[in-house]
């Protein structure tokens, strides 16, 4: 089977949440652009939407056309080409309009697992949950009227388990898209023994065609982005309640999510990240690493509470931040959650004390926007590391403590075979964590 006689029959399942509405768009954009080919032309292409949510699947096919239009007014010299054949189709308008229309004409948004039975392939983007995915490749696998190929977006499941549990013969493999889908170039590939070269040959030929950078991964739990994610995670809020003695937990996290950020020069603390993660997932996620890495523990009994008070965190489907370890408005942290008063403690009774503790950023130091997008980069970087480390303050030992740890889980990931080098480590925290740095850096002497 070629290429595009795979892409004729697809199903994305979970395609009304975050990640499988942006795996849905990118795929619907390239069926659409192959059936667009002159040698494709009067082909079927099939694109099954499902989700359990009606609601949510009506909200999907009005993000998609806004989308879509965006798209097509950015490619208007090859639709142009594409619709070169059709008189009817004069000004840019009319084929903007024509675009959306045979994109979304390929997409058949349901809530029945039963139209993923004549597919080809599969799409995978439901809750990161084992159990539920395994009995649903069982369910499809069973009753399909193919051998189709499941592309499962899991971020931290090994993929063997899926396969084994599930008996998919080898035809599963990790296809980890990072958070937004259509906007993130960073694709996580997990391949395992069972994989045929078709399989993977094609996986690398959808990810060079939606332009996405592609990283190895060996089929260790958590994979190279979790591996180091949930572990910097972990040190983070263990440096967060070693403060507690001293500050307030809401002083803490403020204290130790503005090393992370302004001193480490990062996009987001670490707290915010895991707020933009949701505490729920981060939590579920170190529960399924966990069992898998027996000389470590993976848990924090903090996000268990936080869980159990309902803080959460994470992005409603609009894509604004739910409050979690940060209030925010607009986007913004406004405030920090207070265990013991259970309410949000407002950031101008924090930033006193907490900045007064930490002492000053070193001379020269820039944020992260300015730092990363500039050419002499590294430079810049190395120049600011030494300052730090010249600087006696107690944000500066924190800092480089945590940078010391980050590099050590990075060069951990190569040791354990989870990455297979070291530049991978740096690939996947610089373009899917958009750090300015990779962990593995010799930036501290």
């Amino acid at each position: 089977m070629t290429y595009d006689e795979r892409l004729q029959k697809v199903s994305v399942l979970g395609a009304a949440g975050k990640m499988g509405s942006g795996i849905l768009l990118l795929t619907a954009i390239e069926m659409a652009d192959l059936s667009l080919k002159p040698e494709n032309r009067g082909k079927t292409y099939v694109l099954n939407a499902i989700d359990l949510s009606e609601e949510g699947l009506a909200g999907l096919m009005k993000y998609l056309r806004a989308q879509v239009r965006k798209v097509a007014e950015k490619k208007m010299v090859w639709l142009r080409q594409m619709y070169a054949h059709r008189d009817d189709l004069a000004e840019n308008g009319e084929i903007v309009e024509e675009y959306i229309f045979d994109v979304l004409n390929i997409v058949r948004p349901v809530t029945t697992m039963e139209s993923a039975y004549g597919s080809h392939l599969i799409f995978e983007a439901i809750a990161e949950n084992p159990d539920l995915k395994i009995s649903i490749f069982q369910k499809i696998n069973e009753n399909s009227k193919h051998e189709p190929w499941f592309f499962t977006n899991t971020s931290s499941i090994p993929i063997t388990r899926l396969d084994d549990s599930a008996g998919l013969q080898g035809r599963i493999l990790g296809f980890h898209f990072y958070n937004p889908p259509a906007v993130q170039r960073l694709v996580e590939l997990i391949t395992i023994p069972g994989n045929n070269t078709a399989m993977v040959d094609f996986a690398k030929a959808y990810a060079k065609n939606l332009r996405k950078v592609v990283v190895p991964s060996n089929d260790v739990a958590g994979f190279i982005g979790n591996g180091h994610f949930m572990r910097d995670a972990l040190h983070g809020i263990s440096e967060a309640e070693k403060l507690t003695g001293k500050f307030s937990f809401a002083q803490a996290v403020y204290i130790v999510n503005k090393v992370t950020q302004d001193f480490l020069v990062r996009p987001m603390g670490i707290f915010q990240l895991i707020d933009y993660v949701g505490i729920d997932v981060v939590r579920f996620i170190m529960a399924v690493m966990n069992p898998y890495h027996e000389n470590e523990n993976l848990h924090s009994p903090l996000l268990d509470k936080l869980f159990d008070q309902g803080v959460k965190g994470g992005q409603r489907s609009d894509g604004s931040q739910k409050d979690g370890f940060l209030k925010y408005e607009k986007g913004k942290p406004v405030a920090i959650y207070d265990f013991d008063k259970k309410q949000y403690v407002g950031m101008n009774e924090l930033t006193g004390d907490g900045d007064k503790f930490l002492g000053a950023l070193p001379d020269g130091w820039q944020p992260w926007k300015a730092v990363n997008f500039n050419k002499e980069k590294n430079q810049l970087l190395a120049q600011y590391f030494e300052k730090l480390q010249q600087s006696k303050t107690t944000a500066a030992e924190m800092a480089i403590r945590y940078n010391r740890r980050s590099n050590e889980i990075g060069n951990d990931l190569v040791a354990r075979g989870v990455a297979n080098t070291t530049e991978d480590v740096n690939t996947v925290m610089l373009t899917g964590f958009f750090h300015a740095y990779g962990p593995i850096n010799n930036y501290l002497k």
